[in-house]
C-alpha cells in the first residue's frame, strides 16, 4: 500500500501557470494569553516557533482593506479574497477574480473585466477553464493606484477600492452581476478596451460597444457624453460620480438593461429557512437609485438555483462555467429544495452482530486509535472515524466498546480544546479566525481548509453530545465546539470576532478552500465531501444540543452544496461540462472552471474518491442523482485499468448509494486483504454496506419532517428511519404519507403507517391510467400489464422525443384549477440494463384542432439496473414549457414517454392506478 495521503499545497496537477512571487522573514508570535471559554480554552496568540497568514515567502500579511473596513472580520476563503489577502509581494492588486458571468482583475489603472465564453480544454484533456481574459478595464483619466483594498462587502458582493492621492475609484461586483457599479472623483470615466471596440449604439450617456465578440454596454449620468478615441473611452461626468458597465447577453437587451443602468446594487442577502423537510433561501440584492427612481435589478442564476426556483425568468441567459446562467428581472429571487437527510448512522439491518462486534474491537483496542496524527487534519479524520463506530457498537448492545470509543474521543478533544499544551487552537485577532496548531496544508499560513479540518471535530462533537448531553453544555466543553463552528460557519453577520459563514459562497452554492484565493483559476476547492460533512456535523450538533438555527443552518448548507456538487463536481444533469472535455466528474473545481485532479496525485481512485469521503450519513444527499453515481464508478475504473485497490472501501460505500447489491458483492469478494483508508474502517464499511444492500439505496424523492430522517427503497418497498435526539417520543411524518413514531433519544425504523403516493389522490374525472394501445381513460379496475420503451441506442434524446410511447385522450373537457399544475407516476422498469433514463412530455390541445396549446417535457427518470418497478413523477422537475394553459373544451391531452439515454429496452406499466397522469383540471 502506499503512504497515507498528504496533500502538499505546491503540487497540484494543473496545466495553468499559478505563479507566484515575494519575499520576507516570518515574524516571531507575541507572549501568550489563555482565553477560557467553559470547561476549555484557547490562547489569544500564536504558539512559539509558528506562523500566521503570509504571503507565499513568509512575509507577515494584513488585511489589505481601507479604514472603513478595519477591524471588521475579513471574509477569507471567498471568490474575491485577494482583494484582501496579499498571497503574493509584488501583486498589492489581486488575482484573477470570477464573479461568473463577468471575471474581474484590478490593476493599477482600474478594474479589469473579461466575459469569457470560449471553454480551453488543457492538460492532456484533464482540466477546462474559462480563464479570464481583459476586455475592457474600467477606471479614471489618470488613476495609478498603488495597491486596490477592499472597502465593503456583504454576501457575494464586494467593493474594490483605488486611490492614488488625486483620484478614487470604487466599484461595486458580485456573484450573478451583469454590471459593473462604479464612483469616482478626480478624473473622468475611462474604458480602455482590449481591441478597437465596435460601436452598435451611440446615445450620448450610453454606448453600446462589442469587444471581442462580447456586448458591452457604458451608462454615465444623463446629460454626458461617451467619446471613442483608438482603444480609450471616456466621459466626463457631469459633476457626479458614478456610472456603470454592463455586458449585455445580445445587442438587443440594450433598452432592458440601461432601465437598470442607475440602480447601483449596494448590498446582497440570503435568508434561508427550513420547514418539514423542504429548504427555502431567499436571494435579496439591496440598491440605490442614481438617477431616477427605479431600483429593480437584474440577475443571472446559476444552474443549481435555477433549477429550483418557479420565480420568472426572462430570456436572456450567460455563458459559465457552471453552465448557463439565466436572468431574472428582479432584486431577489426564491429557491425551494428537498432537503438533504442527515443521520448519525445508518441501522443495522441485516448486520451480522458478531462480526461488527469483532471489527469494533479492531479499532477499539488498536495499539493507537488516532494512527499518529498529531496536526489539525489528520486528528480530525481520525476522530470522525471513531465518532462513526459509536453509534454501530450502540445499536447491537456493546455499550463496553460504545463507552470506550467515547472516551477516546472526549480526551482527545479535550486535549485540543485546552490551551497549552503540545496542540491548542489560537486566535488570531489580525485576521479574525482561529487556527489550530499543528496546522497543516496552509491552515495558518494561507487560512486554508479550515471547513474541512474542524468539520471533524464538530462531527465528533455531535456524536459524544447524543450519548452525553451534559458534555455539551456550554458550560462544559460546548462552547469551545460554538467557537470553531463560529470559525467555520458563523451564521450571524454581526459577530465582530468571526466573519460570517467563511468558507461557504451563499450564492456559487458551495463553499471555497483557499484562504487567499491567490490564484490565476480563481479559488478552489477539492474536497466537496468533506465541506458538506460539516454542513452534516453542524445538523446533528444543533439536533443534538437543541440548537434549531445551527440544524437548519446545516441543513441549508447541506442542501444547496449537495446539488452544486452534484451539477458541478459530478455533472449530474450532463448539462455544465463543455463537450470537449471528456470525463463525467472532476476533482477539482475552480473559479475558471475544473479539473480531473487533486493536489497531491492523479490516481483515479483519489480523483473520484476525495469528493465522497468521508462516507457517513450525512453523505445520503449522493444517492439524490444515482446515474452520476453509476457514470463516476464506471469512469473511475476506466482511468485506474479496473476496480479501485488503494480507495477501495470509500468507493465501495460510494456506489453503493446507487447499487447496493453490487458494491456489497464487491466487499464479499474483496474484503479479507485490504487495508481501510485512513478515516474508514472495516467495522463501517461491512455495516454500511451490509444496511444498504437489505434497505435499498436512499431514495431522495421523499423527505421527513425532521433533518435527521431518511427513506430507503428496495424495489417497491420502502424504508424509513429516523433518530429522534429529543427527551420525548414524537412522531416523524413524510412526504409520501408514511409516518413514524420514534423514542426519545433513539433510532427508529420501518415500513411507515398511513403511507399513500407522493402526491395527493385526485378527485374522479381527472386521473387517467394508461391502457396498452395508447389510451388515456379515467375508467379503473383494468388488468395490469406493461408497454416496451424501445432503447435510445446509446444517443443522447435529452428534451426530444425518439420511438415514444404515445397516450391519447380526446373529447376531454375541463375548468383550469387555479394554481393547478400536472401531475404524473409513472412506474418504470429497467431491468438489470445500467444507463438507462426515461422523459415524459405532457401536451394540451385545448380545443381539440390539432395543434396543442401547452407542452411541458419533464427532466428524465434515471432508473437502477434492479429488477422491479420505480416510479417516475412530476417531482423529477421541468425541463422546458411552452405555451399557456386554459379551460379544456373538447380538447386533447397527450402523454409520451421514450428513452431519452441508454441502449436498453426498458419497460412502462399500463393498467393500473399507479402509473396515472393527473391534468389540473375539475
Amino acid at each position: 500500500m502506499p503512504a497515507p495521503r498528504s496533500r502538499p499545497a505546491a503540487a497540484l496537477v494543473l496545466v495553468s501557470a499559478l505563479a507566484a512571487l515575494g519575499l520576507g522573514p516570518a515574524a516571531g508570535p507575541a507572549a501568550a494569553a489563555t482565553v477560557p471559554v467553559g470547561a476549555g480554552s484557547y490562547s489569544d496568540t500564536r504558539p512559539a516557533g509558528t506562523s500566521g497568514p503570509t504571503t507565499n515567502t513568509g512575509t507577515p500579511v494584513t488585511p489589505k482593506v481601507t479604514p472603513a473596513a478595519q477591524g471588521k472580520p475579513v471574509p477569507t476563503n471567498d471568490w474575491w479574497s485577494s482583494l484582501a489577502f496579499q498571497r503574493y509581494g509584488d501583486n498589492p492588486y489581486s488575482t484573477p477574480m470570477y464573479g461568473h458571468p463577468l471575471t474581474y482583475q484590478a490593476v493599477a489603472g482600474g478594474l479589469e473585466i473579461g466575459y469569457p465564453t470560449s471553454p480551453a480544454i488543457v492538460g492532456d484533456g484533464r482540466q477546462y477553464e474559462f480563464a479570464h481574459k481583459r476586455d475592457l478595464t474600467l477606471g479614471l483619466t489618470g488613476l495609478n493606484s498603488p495597491d486596490t483594498k477592499a472597502d465593503a462587502w456583504s454576501d457575494w458582493t464586494v467593493t474594490p477600492y483605488w486611490s492614488d492621492g488625486a483620484r478614487t475609484l470604487r466599484t461595486t461586483i458580485g456573484h450573478g452581476l451583469p454590471f459593473v457599479y462604479a464612483r469616482g472623483s478626480g478624473g473622468d470615466a475611462r474604458i480602455t478596451t482590449a481591441e478597437p471596440p465596435a460601436v452598435f449604439a451611440d446615445q450620448g450617456n450610453v454606448l453600446g460597444i462589442t469587444v471581442a465578440g462580447h456586448h458591452y454596454a457604458l451608462f454615465a449620468p444623463t446629460g454626458t457624453d461617451w467619446n471613442v478615441s483608438g482603444t480609450t473611452v471616456t466621459a466626463g461626468l457631469g459633476g457626479k460620480d458614478y456610472f456603470s458597465v454592463a455586458v449585455l447577453p445580445s445587442t438587443d437587451a440594450l433598452a432592458t438593461y440601461r432601465k437598470y443602468a442607475y440602480s447601483f446594487v449596494t448590498g446582497s442577502t440570503v435568508n434561508w429557512s427550513y420547514d418539514a423537510g423542504t429548504v427555502r433561501a431567499t436571494y435579496t440584492l439591496t440598491t440605490e437609485a442614481k438617477e431616477g427612481t427605479e431600483r429593480g435589478t437584474l440577475q443571472a442564476l446559476y444552474r443549481h438555483q435555477w433549477l429550483h426556483t418557479a420565480d420568472p425568468l426572462t430570456p436572456y441567459t450567460y455563458v459559465s462555467p457552471r453552465g448557463t446562467m439565466k436572468v431574472r428581472e428582479s432584486a431577489s429571487f426564491t429557491t425551494s429544495q428537498r432537503a438533504a437527510a442527515t443521520l448519525p448512522a445508518l441501522p443495522g439491518a441485516g448486520v451480522d452482530p458478531a462480526r461488527l462486534r469483532g471489527h469494533l474491537n479492531e479499532v477499539a483496542n488498536s495499539a493507537d486509535p488516532f494512527s499518529g496524527a498529531v496536526d489539525t487534519y489528520w486528528t480530525g479524520k481520525a476522530l470522525g472515524k471513531l465518532a462513526q463506530l459509536v453509534p454501530l457498537a450502540d445499536q447491537i448492545g456493546e455499550g463496553a466498546i460504545r463507552d470506550k470509543l467515547l472516551g477516546l474521543i472526549k480526551s482527545r478533544l479535550q486535549d485540543w480544546f485546552t490551551a497549552g499544551g503540545a496542540n491548542e487552537f489560537s486566535y488570531d485577532r489580525t485576521w479574525k479566525t482561529l487556527i489550530g496548531y499543528p496546522a497543516s496544508y496552509g491552515s495558518d499560513t494561507e487560512l486554508n481548509d479550515h471547513h474541512f479540518h474542524y468539520g471533524y471535530y464538530v462531527y465528533a462533537a455531535a456524536i459524544v453530545a447524543q450519548y452525553d448531553p451534559s458534555w455539551a453544555a456550554d458550560s462544559a466543553w460546548g462552547a469551545m465546539v460554538g467557537t470553531l463552528i463560529r470559525d467555520t460557519a458563523d451564521p450571524s453577520r454581526t459577530d465582530s470576532a468571526f466573519p460570517f459563514l467563511r468558507g461557504f459562497d451563499v450564492y456559487a452554492g458551495h463553499s471555497w478552500a483557499s484562504g487567499h484565493q491567490g490564484f490565476a483559476a480563481g479559488n478552489n476547492q477539492e474536497s466537496s465531501s468533506e465541506s458538506t460533512n460539516l454542513s452534516a456535523a453542524l445538523v446533528l450538533w444543533g439536533s443534538a444540543t437543541g440548537d434549531t438555527r445551527l440544524r437548519d443552518l446545516g441543513t441549508y448548507l447541506l442542501t444547496t452544496e449537495g446539488e452544486a456538487v452534484a451539477q458541478y463536481w459530478f455533472d449530474a444533469d450532463q448539462q455544465v461540462f463543455p463537450a470537449a472535455f471528456r470525463h463525467d466528474t472532476v476533482g477539482m473545481v475552480w473559479g475558471s472552471g475544473a479539473a480531473y485532479s487533486t493536489w497531491w496525485t492523479a490516481n483515479p481512485e483519489e480523483i473520484h474518491g476525495i469528493n465522497a469521503l468521508p462516507i457517513t450519513g450525512g453523505s445520503l444527499h449522493l444517492a439524490g442523482h444515482k446515474e452520476a453515481v453509476r457514470r463516476n464508478i464506471a469512469e473511475m475504473e476506466r482511468e485506474n485499468g479496473g476496480p479501485a485497490v488503494e480507495w477501495r472501501d470509500i468507493l465501495w460505500e460510494f456506489q453503493s448509494l446507487a447499487d447496493p447489491g453490487a458494491a456489497k458483492a464487491k466487499w464479499d469478494a474483496g474484503n479479507a486483504g485490504y487495508t481501510p483508508e485512513a478515516g474508514e474502517s472495516k467495522a463501517h464499511t461491512y455495516h454500511w454496506l451490509t444496511a444498504l444492500d437489505t434497505l435499498g439505496a436512499p431514495d431522495a424523492t421523499v423527505t421527513g419532517s425532521i433533518p435527521t430522517s431518511a427513506v430507503f427503497a428496495k424495489g417497491t418497498t420502502r424504508t424509513y428511519v429516523a433518530h429522534n435526539h429529543g427527551t420525548t417520543a414524537r412522531t416523524v411524518t413524510f412526504s409520501d404519507g408514511a409516518s413514524l413514531s420514534v423514542p426519545a433519544r433513539s433510532t427508529a425504523t420501518g415500513t411507515g403507517t398511513g403511507g399513500s403516493d407522493p402526491d395527493p389522490e385526485p378527485s374522479t374525472g381527472n386521473t387517467f391510467q394508461l391502457r396498452t394501445g395508447g389510451a388515456l381513460t379515467t375508467a379503473t379496475g383494468a388488468t395490469a400489464g406493461s408497454d416496451t420503451l424501445a432503447s435510445a441506442q446509446g444517443a443522447n434524446h435529452d428534451g426530444t422525443p425518439y420511438r415514444p410511447l404515445v397516450y391519447e385522450a380526446r373529447g376531454v373537457n375541463g375548468t383550469l384549477r387555479s394554481g393547478g399544475s400536472t401531475a404524473f407516476r409513472l412506474q418504470v422498469d429497467a431491468g438489470t440494463t445500467v444507463g438507462l433514463g426515461q422523459q415524459a412530455r405532457v401536451s394540451y390541445d385545448l380545443t381539440g384542432d390539432g395543434t396543442f396549446d401547452r407542452t411541458e417535457t419533464y427532466q428524465y427518470f434515471a432508473t437502477d439496473p434492479v429488477t422491479g418497478w420505480e416510479e417516475y413523477g412530476q417531482s423529477r422537475g421541468l425541463k422546458s414549457a411552452t405555451g399557456t394553459l386554459g379551460d379544456l373544451r373538447g380538447g386533447t391531452v397527450r402523454l409520451e414517454v421514450w428513452s431519452a439515454i441508454g441502449n436498453g429496452d426498458s419497460r412502462l406499466q399500463t393498467g393500473t392506478d399507479r402509473s396515472v397522469l393527473v391534468i389540473p383540471y375539475d
